[in-house]
């Protein structure tokens, strides 16, 4: 019984190994599956938004996450808050010039005397 075991087990690995490695059909080994990609990527159109960010998520890859897809989406968010930072900086610009300069503050008051020896 064990004998019969240890050839059942041997003829499974060998098969498992043939299958994968290409049981010499001259077709080589298993096909490359297609990666997973992004399904709902960030609109190109418009601006994003708070719930842009929110529904975003990544295909799981062999170890995590397909970087380029994080690179991309990152990349995308960066440049998005580098040009709000520019548009805010601009437009504290546009209202620090558009209000009064701030008037210095005046004190009526008598100061202290000072103490003379």
């Amino acid at each position: 019984m064990f004998l019969f075991l240890v050839i059942a087990l041997a003829v499974v690995v060998a098969a498992v190994t043939l299958a994968v490695v290409g049981g010499g059909e001259g077709t080589g080994p298993l096909p490359e599956a297609a990666p997973e990609r992004l399904h709902d990527p960030l609109p190109p159109d418009r601006p994003l938004d708070r719930s842009d960010v929110d529904r975003l998520r990544f295909p799981l890859a062999l170890r995590g996450y397909r970087m380029e897809d994080v690179d991309d989406a990152l990349n995308r968010v960066a440049a998005e808050l580098a040009e709000r930072d520019a548009r805010i900086a601009v437009l504290e610009t546009a209202l620090a010039g558009a209000q009064p300069p701030a008037r210095p503050h005046v004190s009526f008051e008598k100061p202290a005397p000072q103490d003379e020896q």
